[in-house]
């Protein structure tokens, strides 16, 4: 590699994770005000959104550890926001659910954390959007190839 390029490699690694330090904050301080932290919110997201998911898929889901997921849940439960239910078909599965109380509290919550959202991205326009988009996607699949 040539200097040039080192140097253009840095500033795209600095300036990559300046802008997700910074948008972290703003979801995480968003959440927050709900009285959920960003993993809370991740799994009633995704029960939200996908229905009922196995414990033992939520963390490849949302990219967290086993015991990480299991602690999340215990506290989400402990909440009344989700139930925990056995499969039918086979004994060493159990389900998430979303409970009604759950549901409920994201049908308040995610419309005006969507609306946050679209503030915090409104430096792109939808065009950017999509050119940012392919682009991490094509960094991200390469990357991921390395390991």
């Amino acid at each position: 590699m040539d200097r040039l390029e080192n140097e253009v490699t840095l500033k795209l690694f600095v300036t990559l994770s300046k802008a997700h330090r910074t948008i972290t904050d703003l979801v995480k301080e968003d959440i927050k005000k709900y009285g959920l932290n960003t993993t809370e919110f991740a799994v009633l997201e995704l029960l939200y959104h996908k229905g009922d998911q196995p414990l033992q898929q939520i963390g490849q889901r949302i990219l967290l550890a086993s015991g990480t997921i299991t602690y999340v849940v215990d506290k989400l439960e402990e909440k009344g926001y989700l139930l925990r239910k056995p499969c039918p078909k086979d004994r060493r599965i159990t389900y998430a659910t979303i409970s009604d109380q759950g549901r409920a509290l994201l049908d308040d919550i995610f419309p005006k954390h969507q609306i946050r959202l679209n503030e915090i991205f409104a430096g792109l326009n939808i065009q950017e959007k999509n050119d940012a988009i392919s682009l991490m996607k094509k960094l991200g699949l390469y990357a991921d190839s390395l390991s």
